[in-house]
């Protein structure tokens, strides 16, 4: 039995498109990637946090919302997605209204939204945490060259790798793999990417064998 929904997530930089890509090409799996450069908003919000939080968050969080429900209403193949819908609840809006960005009202609006959602999500079958170090994530940031985002500031990588840790420290919902990719390269070292293959197949290998 194969799985449905691989779900990969970590901080911005931390590599979950590129591996996305290259897990979908190895396997031969679905990639659903995250809509960045979809977003009206995102420019116009890392220009002005204050102003644009809530529509930029709403936006990513409907846009996840139908990931979700796409992901699971194909049954004939596994499907391999950046970022998960609860990162967009427990990470990024939570960051925004506790570094002041969001409001308490926009903020409840938002969660009420979230929950509503989260009542039809079913959790991914393995959860993939890419867990990154600030240096890291400044040289991948930096290298794929999206003008908006030189506007990204240290202290708040800082604070969602904080809450990064919290959430998966406290992940409970389905199987979860860290893998530390700061001394990784598995873009360019054949080696890297073999590493975690083999630490995937590993969870897979438990998956089945508890589906059997």
């Amino acid at each position: 039995m194969q799985p449905q929904h691989i779900a990969i997530c970590g901080n911005i930089g931390s590599g979950k498109t590129t591996l996305a890509q290259k897990l979908s090409k190895h396997y031969g799996w679905q990639a659903l990637l995250e809509s960045v450069d979809d977003n009206p908003y995102l420019r116009d919000f890392y220009g002005d946090m204050n102003r644009w939080a809530f529509h930029v968050q709403m936006y990513f969080l409907n846009s996840r919302f139908k990931q979700v429900n796409k992901i699971r209403a194909t049954n004939d193949k596994t499907t391999v997605q950046d970022r998960t819908i609860y990162e967009d609840a427990y990470i990024f809006a939570t960051n925004l209204h506790s570094s002041g960005f969001m409001s308490e009202r926009d903020f409840q609006s938002y969660l009420d939204t979230f929950h509503s959602m989260i009542a039809y999500v079913q959790p991914p079958d393995l959860l993939i945490y890419l867990k990154a170090d600030i240096p890291k994530l400044v040289r991948q940031i930096e290298k794929r060259g999206r003008d908006y985002e030189y506007a990204i500031r240290i202290d708040y990588l800082r604070n969602l790798n904080e809450h990064y840790e919290q959430w998966i420290n406290n992940y409970t919902s389905g199987k979860l793999l860290v893998i530390d990719v700061n001394n990784l390269d598995f873009v360019t070292r054949i080696d890297d990417f073999a590493h975690i293959v083999s630490k995937i197949d590993l969870e897979l290998n438990s998956l089945f064998n508890q589906a059997s």
